[in-house]
């Protein structure tokens, strides 16, 4: 045996200190964006059925619930709003005074550090659920980029700090640029939903945000998840368009996509861990099959280590009190 040559690997795992020494891949608290649930109402704070830990939260709740994002280390919220109030065209997605609105300007007022990010899209707003204007049955691309851009510029005029449209209208990311521009808002960013696969995992958020197509599905704007190569051109568009970020929607079943995004296009790429991937681990974590910090933190860290920078994750405020832990 003495004579035999083979190499190692076993030296660099030799005790915590020396693997914490030569780990490749780190998740950081500065890594996390939490999403926010906020209602019209007063002393609202119901938790959603499918997503236990998650609550859509009233306004005047919204300021406890900073403060403790704040005090955690987390640097960034993305805000989703369920008004009480929906139309054909989804007036209340860019109302001055609409709910997504209120609550940036209220965040803003109390938290300036914090960096709060606005979902840019119809579905949550419309009666019909879907993400643009709709006639005999079809959704209309180029009428419905119009009110993207009237949304964007409304939740810029509110305080957010950057856009995130998620509707996947064909130019949506151009109509948006433009908006902005034209009013003053050059310096915002737009984080685009470049690459949103029509997907399974979704089904929780639809329970959360009130947004589930009330007839067909969304197929004909989010992407087939047979697809690889039509991601790249995607996100191409929306890079050519002007967006400043790219979003990977959903995370743990499309860390290839993540990889060949990050391979090709050199901006900040998100990934969207999604409802259907949060509600899974936190089932199971409920019947005790799985330890779920463990499978959380691997989870993660496997999005960062397929290419991500930032990380738009339920698991948000648990990662850090972990973190922190540490």
């Amino acid at each position: 045996m003495k004579d035999l040559q083979f190499a190692r690997h076993r030296r660099l795992r030799s005790s915590d200190n020396m693997r914490a020494l030569v780990r490749e891949t780190h998740l950081h608290k500065e890594d996390l964006i939490y999403p926010i649930f906020v209602v019209e109402g007063h002393n609202i704070k119901n938790e959603v059925p499918s997503m236990p830990g998650v609550y859509h939260l009233s306004l005047d709740l919204l300021n406890a619930e900073m403060a403790e994002v704040m005090d955690l280390g987390i640097k960034s919220v993305i805000v989703f709003g369920v008004p009480n109030e929906k139309d054909e065209v989804g007036t209340q997605a860019y109302h001055d005074h609409g709910i997504v609105q209120k609550a940036i300007a209220q965040i803003k007022e109390s938290f300036s550090d914090l960096v709060v990010i606005a979902d840019t899209c119809l579905c949550q707003f419309t009666n019909h659920g879907h993400c643009g204007i709709v006639e005999e049955g079809q959704v209309l691309n180029d009428p419905t980029l119009d009110l993207l851009a009237r949304t964007a510029v409304s939740q810029a005029r509110a305080g957010a700090d950057i856009i995130a449209p998620s509707n996947m209208m064909d130019g949506f990311v151009a109509a948006i640029r433009h908006g902005l521009d034209e009013n003053g808002f050059e310096h915002i960013p737009v984080m685009s939903y470049a690459v949103k696969y029509s997907s399974a995992f979704y089904g929780p958020f639809r329970d959360a945000a009130h947004s589930s197509p009330q007839f067909g599905d969304r197929k004909t704007y989010q992407m087939d998840p047979a697809n690889r190569q039509e991601a790249l051109r995607e996100a191409e568009s929306d890079i050519m368009e002007g967006a400043d970020f790219l979003i990977v929607k959903p995370a743990l079943s499309y860390l290839d996509i993540i990889r060949d995004v990050k391979n090709n296009f050199n901006v900040p790429v998100v990934a969207y861990n999604v409802s259907g991937e949060y509600s899974m681990i936190k089932a199971a974590a409920q019947n005790g099959w799985i330890n779920e910090k463990e499978i959380v933190m691997e989870m993660l860290v496997s999005m960062k280590r397929a290419g991500v920078d930032l990380i738009i994750t339920y698991f948000s405020k648990d990662v850090a009190r972990w973190l922190n832990e540490n």
